[in-house]
């Protein structure tokens, strides 16, 4: 009887992650059609390379960065569902209002915004989903969320794809994308209806609430952290597509799609190697990942295919590996906060590293090269590090 029951909550935990699973696809649509487009539209507006790797890592700055204070009232307030609402409604808003853009000063704002509202849902919707994954593991369910999303982060490039291959603006792509995003809103209103306590899935832990954080945790971020600054944001990788004219212009949102589709098959595969040998799927990850750099700004067409498909993989890691890690580092009590110090401390690397790549690439595209694959490559003795700590501590 308790074995049936048992089953009863996976599934139902499984229909949960699904069902956010959509919400991210028709979000995914939304902001990542947009994100295929942004570093051309800058650049349309006038915008240096400078100017995009610094709008670009800001935004990621606020995605991130504000992710501390929203995890922090998501594990005082235990409202995940209004902040997650709140956080949605601003992300996905913001991106039909850059249309409206005439300047590249205004289209800034609107990007910033959006990652605004995403810095506001996503501790609450990753608590959500690390409750209802301790079901099933937590590589695999957070891997099947992130597969969910990226086909929405697949569709969303090609449909603005198409958009353009018929003479369309990116005005009119930006336009179109309301229709996803009215979408994700209302199933983000049925999977709360459905499951207004995604905390039930998971067994209150009878250990003494610890409100620290281990060495374990902070060498951790410290390695992600790292591996955040030598990723560069795509509006810069399409902003060097467009200025060298190796892939015609239908063709940038074309390989973001074809990244975002790696992306999806990669976090399935990393989800459940993760579940088996844990942290040492990072490392593999990112040595594979790393390798992006020099395919993407020093080849030619089919170099830079292979260098998107390289950075889909190492995209993929961090959407969703890097998230089971935290789960299985950090208590239920304490995972909100948890994953705000997480996405803070990776969005302002990012931040720092999108800036630097900027301006590195308007001096020298090797420079650019140079530090993206040491950087990330100096993350692998931090994790290796916590990899021993965990199994000492465990």
């Amino acid at each position: 009887m308790n074995s049936k029951l048992i089953d009863i909550s996976k599934n139902k935990a499984l229909k949960f992650i699904i069902l956010l699973g959509i919400v991210s696809l028709f979000a995914d649509i939304t902001y990542e059609g947009a994100r295929s487009i942004n570093g051309q539209y800058l650049a349309m507006l006038g915008a240096s390379a400078t100017v995009v790797g610094i709008i670009a890592g800001f935004g990621e700055l606020i995605g991130y960065a504000l992710r501390l204070v929203s995890g922090y009232l998501t594990d005082k307030t235990k409202k995940y569902w209004t902040i997650t609402f709140i956080g949605y409604v601003v992300n996905l808003l913001a991106v039909p209002l850059l249309a409206l853009a005439g300047h590249w000063q205004i289209a800034a704002i609107f990007i910033i915004i959006e990652r605004f509202g995403k810095s506001i849902r996503t501790p609450a919707r990753d608590l959500m989903l690390s409750h209802a994954t301790s079901k099933i593991g937590h590589g695999w369910g957070f891997g099947l969320h992130e597969a969910l999303d990226q086909i929405g982060a697949v569709s969303g490039p090609l449909m603005v794809a198409l958009v353009l291959y018929f003479k369309g603006n990116y005005q009119n792509c930006f336009s179109l994308l309301i229709v996803p995003a009215l979408l994700a809103l209302i199933t983000l209103f049925v999977a709360k209806v459905t499951y207004p306590n995604p905390r039930d899935f998971e067994i209150e832990e009878v250990k003494l609430e610890n409100k620290t954080f281990s060495k374990t945790f902070w060498l951790y971020i410290l390695a992600i952290s790292l591996v955040a600054a030598g990723y560069a944001d795509f509006a810069l990788i399409a902003f060097h597509f467009k200025k060298v004219s190796i892939i015609s212009e239908n063709w940038i949102p074309a390989f973001y799609a074809i990244a975002m589709c790696t992306d999806a098959i990669s976090a399935l595969f990393f989800g459940r190697l993760f579940d088996k040998i844990g942290i040492v799927t990072l490392v593999i990850a990112i040595l594979l990942s790393c390798l992006f750099a020099p395919f993407v700004f020093l080849g030619n067409f089919y170099f830079a295919l292979i260098g998107m498909v390289l950075w889909g993989i190492g995209m993929g890691a961090q959407e969703s590996i890097m998230k089971a890690a935290i789960s299985n580092m950090v208590n239920m009590n304490n995972r909100g906060f948890a994953y705000g110090i997480f996405n803070t401390a990776y969005g302002i690397f990012w931040f720092i590293g999108s800036a630097l790549m900027g301006i590195l690439y308007d001096i020298s595209v090797l420079y650019i090269v140079f530090f993206s694959v040491i950087i990330q490559l100096a993350s692998i003795p931090l994790l290796l590090l916590a990899k021993r700590k965990l199994l000492h501590n465990g």
